[in-house]
């Protein structure tokens, strides 16, 4: 052999020696990407994140009915819901109730299970808090991402008549892990002249991983079957984007309550033209509120409130009917979920109620604040005071319980006092819709929001896409309607 053959084999063994010393940390066969990110940093996840939003090329669901006439549902397409562009005047089911509904659940892909939750179980139900407060959704620059507590969620699903195989999930057989959800609530409502027996669908989440999997339109379906099974076959719901055919929309609303808390988290909907101390005179609010008789809410006061809104809620086309348990349920105050205040008169009755919730999400990645607590206005009937001035006294009470924003839609008779209590109208609108049901369109004004919209996103937009079927609308409390955000992380009501 010569000197140069000897040189070039030693040249080769230390190349390849150099080689495999480099790539001895690497695991044998391909990274699994989804490892790989977990791995990282959450600072770290949370650029590349926002990176990926800023330069997706993928095409987004349709905002307005101009981009929804050119968007192509593949899911909606064939549902019993009104086309895009029909001239509306019936009133009446789509679909005529089926015969037979079938028995056996639908196919999920392998590798998953179904699993009716137990929500009476605190380790289910710390299951399902993971899961939506990990999954259900967050701003586009992930900085801002809700936080659901158990008992808010027992709130929220399990109101009076709650069926436990409504309470959907779906499991990774291999170790049991929660991977999806969707829930529906039973919820009488009005639509015109008409009474009947809907549910409201509620937060529709599948795992960020496994959203290629078209798992969302298999839950969706589950739910209705399951849904047809009681023998209801009508649900209102909601959605921030335009799908076939929004019965009416609204705009979502919002009054700062800790201005300077929220500059400080670059709250996106802020007056811009504002510094700090602009900010902060221009939303002072009193320190006491100046309606006679104002109280919380008891329990005793609970069917003089239903009399109340009875009377309330004729006012309006789409509408909830309570039941002395349900308003029991959805308004007597709990603990960082419900406050409800009522005023009493001189003779000891009852003239005004003023409800709101309180949905808490967490501040990521910020060296002072965790968490922004946000009040949403449930429902509002006065008889003896201003609205102006009851709305007015609201915003004191969430301000002196901690709360940083307060919001409300455009529905009802909201109209009346959100320039005037200095809210602040923001790009995110609300669709209502029904499924199986036709009726004419309807203004805001004439949909009472409350009891049908559980948790509704307050930060800017979250991409929403959510699907459901033939049972009814959202999870709130005293909302007829139901949120759809995300076709793989949706809301309530």
């Amino acid at each position: 052999m010569s000197f140069t053959d000897e040189e070039g084999n030693e040249s080769l063994k230390k190349s390849k020696k150099k080689l495999k010393g480099e790539s001895a940390w690497r695991p044998e066969g391909p990274r699994d990407p989804f490892a790989l990110l977990d791995s990282l940093p959450e600072k770290k996840q949370q650029e590349i994140q926002r990176a990926l939003h800023l330069f997706s090329l993928g095409r987004s669901l349709p905002k307005t009915l101009q981009e929804a006439k050119k968007h192509t549902y593949r899911f909606w397409g064939t549902q019993p819901v009104p086309k895009l562009g029909d001239d509306v005047t019936a009133h009446g089911p789509i679909e005529g109730i089926e015969a037979s509904v079938r028995d056996e659940p639908y196919t999920l892909p392998q590798g998953f299970s179904w699993d009716t939750l137990d929500l009476s179980n605190p380790f289910v139900m710390k299951e399902l808090c993971s899961l939506l407060n990990e999954n259900y959704m967050e701003e586009d620059d992930n900085t801002i991402r809700l936080d659901f507590s158990s008992e808010y969620l027992q709130w929220a699903l399990q109101p009076p008549s709650c069926q436990s195989q409504w309470h959907c999930g779906v499991r990774v057989q291999a170790n049991k892990k929660l991977v999806g959800f969707i829930a529906a609530v039973p919820a009488d409502v009005r639509i015109y002249e008409t009474e009947k027996q809907t549910v409201h669908v509620k937060l529709l989440c599948v795992h960020k991983k496994l959203r290629q999997k078209r798992m969302a339109p298999v839950l969706v379906r589950e739910l209705t079957r399951r849904v047809n099974l009681q023998g209801l076959y009508q649900a209102v719901y909601t959605a921030d984007i335009v799908l076939p055919t929004p019965l009416s929309s609204s705009r979502l609303w919002h009054r700062p309550l800790n201005p300077r808390k929220l500059m400080e988290v670059n709250y996106p909907r802020l007056r811009q033209n504002m510094n700090l101390q602009r900010a902060l005179k221009f939303n002072r609010l009193p320190e006491t509120t100046k309606t006679n008789g104002l109280r919380p809410m008891t329990k005793k006061d609970a069917p003089e409130i239903l009399s109340l809104l009875q009377d309330h809620l004729c006012k309006f086309k789409l509408s909830s009917i309570l039941s002395l348990q349900q308003v029991e349920h959805w308004l007597l105050p709990r603990q960082n979920v419900i406050d409800t205040y009522v005023v009493e008169g001189d003779d000891g009755s009852l003239t005004d109620v003023v409800s709101f919730y309180s949905v808490t999400s967490r501040v990521l990645n910020h060296p002072v604040h965790t968490a922004l607590k946000a009040a949403h206005l449930l429902c509002m009937a006065s008889t003896g005071s201003e609205l102006t001035d009851l709305m007015g006294d609201a915003l004191i009470l969430a301000k002196s319980n901690g709360f940083d924003i307060f919001t409300a839609f455009d529905v009802m008779d909201n109209a009346i006092f959100l320039e005037k209590l200095k809210f602040t109208v923001s790009d995110k609108s609300l669709h209502y819709y029904l499924y199986n049901w036709m009726c004419p369109w309807m203004s805001p004004d004439k949909v009472l929001h409350a009891l049908m919209s559980p948790p509704v996103k307050t930060h800017p937009r979250v991409s929403s896409q959510r699907s459901f079927t033939s049972g009814p609308s959202v999870d709130s409390s005293l909302n007829c309607k139901i949120s759809l955000s995300n076709l793989y992380s949706l809301r309530i009501l």
